[in-house]
């Protein structure tokens, strides 16, 4: 009787266990396919992250890691207060997912059978748009101190185009991750004074006034750049540039690109040499993206300030598709939204950031374009925490002003817009004069 009583109990188990599918989590067969979906596109050589997630070997060592960064949510980056906007682009793990990665930790990391495994993920030498039409590349390597503060450097790049190109993708590879804090590519039309006497392939520093990131969009902002546009940037966690389909980025024949790059010294001696890869748009699209922002640069922080408020605003003053949004500060940086006043008076917040980490510049790609129209306001609000609780905070007993450096502050709104292929862009920016009225005589 014993005997048949363990074995109704063994039986008992073992369906048990088939039903709730207690089968062991290993490397090869279940957390190397998420590994894949979601987090290779930066853990792998070459990219953003610090760590490599390709084999076993290399991931084995941070599973507890992985967990806490899992559970936690702090992994993948990902921002936006869910109650705001719908982003296409969310980097999100499924809880079947954090639940495979954590069950895995929990249970010695197994690696499992080599022949589990799925195909490895393909990556085209490196680069996350596709094979380039057409890459351009810093004729010569730039020697980065190792120590010391490192001035904002900018470097003329001919884009050597005879006919107006459309570009559907475009991204940024830095020669030297370690080194490189953030890259600009600006556009800048034939015939712009912008860097005028600066001589091509050679990297400078200009005037401050220059090298500040404003842009002449932004309302109570001055001009300088001539007509410049943002064609695409790099910094840690910022995707490349992929335009929808039926949209596009304007390269006009006889443009060139104007590179701003920002390097930090770490200690050692150190090249880079950063190149930018673009696809062509297969026809010219219907619409036209331009890469914009809402600024304020007049600010002081007080010493010791944990919510410092900083507003910026800008008038569009033309019919416009929103498409993108990318919130920027440095260390103090708490958190940013945007908001949309439309010409009715009703307002709507595009995208909150409550716990912005200046280690992820993101950006945030909208699920379906949101139409602007004539006279829409974009509000942004940012605050910044200059207080001791800040971890980041650089030194909490100073006051802060706008600057290049990642102890100086920012406060920059980004944000892309697609407008009719043959509209001047200066239309959103400039509002129409109204036409005098006429009478008519007798």
């Amino acid at each position: 009787m014993l005997r048949v009583s363990a074995l109704t109990v063994l039986i008992g188990s073992a369906a048990f266990a088939a039903g709730t599918g207690s089968t062991q989590v290993t490397f090869h067969k279940d957390v190397l396919p998420v590994l894949q979906r979601n987090c290779q596109n930066c853990h792998r050589p070459g990219e953003a992250a610090p760590m490599s997630f390709m084999t076993y070997k290399e991931v084995r060592p941070w599973a507890k890691a992985i967990k806490g960064a899992v559970a936690s949510k702090k992994m993948p980056p990902w921002y936006a207060d869910p109650h705001f906007g719908k982003f296409s682009n969310e980097r999100k793990l499924s809880e079947s997912d954090v639940k495979t990665l954590i069950s895995w930790a929990d249970n010695g990391a197994p690696e499992g059978k080599a022949s589990d495994a799925p195909a490895a993920a393909r990556f085209i030498d490196g680069w996350n748009i596709g094979t380039p039409d057409k890459v351009i590349e810093m004729p010569q390597s730039f020697e980065v101190a190792a120590s010391g503060t490192i001035e904002y450097n900018y470097i003329i790049l001919p884009t050597g185009f005879t006919q107006d190109m459309w570009i559907q993708n475009a991204e940024v590879r830095p020669g030297n991750r370690a080194v490189v804090h953030h890259v600009i590519a600006f556009i800048r039309p034939p015939g712009s004074q912008w860097f005028k006497d600066a001589k091509p392939g050679v990297p400078f520093v200009p005037g401050k006034v220059a090298r500040s990131s404003r842009n002449q969009n932004s309302e109570g902002e001055g001009g300088g750049m001539a007509g410049a546009e943002l064609l695409v940037g790099y910094a840690p966690g910022l995707q490349e540039q992929k335009a929808r389909p039926g949209t596009g980025k304007l390269i006009p024949a006889g443009a060139d690109i104007v590179l701003q790059l920002h390097y930090t010294a770490n200690g050692k001696s150190a090249t880079d040499q950063t190149k930018i890869g673009l696809v062509f748009c297969k026809e010219p699209p219907a619409k036209r993206l331009l890469t914009v922002n809402a600024t304020n640069a007049r600010f002081e922080i007080p010493p010791g300030d944990p919510n410092y408020e900083v507003k910026s605003a800008m008038t569009l003053h033309n019919d416009t598709e929103l498409v993108w949004l990318m919130p920027h500060m440095h260390l103090r940086g708490k958190d940013f939204e945007y908001r949309a006043v439309y010409p009715t008076g009703e307002t709507e917040t595009l995208l909150r950031v409550p716990n912005y980490d200046f280690s992820w510049q993101l950006a945030y790609e909208l699920a379906e374009p949101k139409l602007l129209p004539k006279g829409t306001r974009i509000e942004c609000t940012a605050h910044f925490d200059n207080s001791p609780n800040n971890k980041a905070n650089p030194d909490p007993t100073k006051a802060v002003r706008w600057g290049d450096q990642s102890w100086e502050e920012m406060m920059i709104g980004w944000f892309d817009v697609a407008i009719e292929r043959g509209m001047n862009p200066m239309k959103i920016f400039v509002p129409e004069k109204k036409k005098p009225a006429t009478t008519s005589g007798d």
